[in-house]
């Protein structure tokens, strides 16, 4: 992801951790790392402690850490959505029965306009839109956010909402402020990111599996 961004002139491609080994493995790949150990609440908030860094920078990419098999369309439609007016940009996959069932799997209702209504991990949680709404456009969210640089320090400077806490799901918090959160849909499903220890053994097979190829 960061060398095909860094190809099509997106950048600077800056990766933002509190581990230096995480700096470490990225060093040859010509990326910018910014490491510190201050306690952010959410990977959206460190995003905005590295913003500050870049003030010239107008729109921010956010790929979250535990995304390894994000695909580059769905990081392309989040951008997307921002530079076509949206305030946040993210994507979404389509949904089969078992991720459905799956509190782990985060999923997102989507009105007829592409607009986020809510996001939740099971039925019982939702928050916010309709059932009607819900029941007909209901997608796997993925970890990817572009924001305006306003938007994005708008976000983090809002107080947290008992929804975000309890659910973990900070996107909760604009969501609940008004704030307009766009969706891209990709045509298939999405590879899930890291959510469970099984998750991370199935992903470190798929890419043990991926250096024998």
């Amino acid at each position: 992801m960061a060398r095909r961004a860094l190809e099509f002139g997106f950048g600077p491609v800056v990766v933002a951790t509190d581990d230096r080994r995480v700096a470490d493995a990225v060093a040859d790949l010509g990326v910018e790392t910014v490491v510190e150990n201050t306690p952010y609440r959410s990977g959206t908030e460190r995003v905005a402690g590295v913003a500050r860094l870049y003030p010239e920078a107008a729109v921010l990419l956010n790929v979250q850490g535990d995304e390894p098999l994000l695909p580059y369309q769905a990081a392309a439609g989040a951008l997307a959505r921002v530079l076509e007016g949206a305030e946040v940009g993210t994507a979404a996959g389509l949904l089969d029965e078992e991720g459905l069932r799956n509190g782990d799997r985060v999923k997102v209702a989507v009105d007829g306009r592409g607009r986020a209504l809510s996001f939740f991990r099971t039925a019982a949680s939702i928050t916010g839109g309709s059932r009607a709404g819900l029941e007909g456009s209901v997608y796997h969210h993925v970890g990817v956010y572009a924001y305006t640089r306003d938007a994005l320090l708008r976000w983090v400077a809002l107080e947290p909402v008992p929804e975000e806490e309890r659910l973990r799901l900070e996107q909760l918090r604009p969501l609940a402020y008004g704030m307009r959160i766009e969706v891209s849909v990709l045509d298939r499903p999405v590879p899930h990111g890291v959510d469970t220890e099984a998750d991370l053994e199935a992903i470190n097979r798929q890419f043990g599996a991926m250096s024998r190829g």
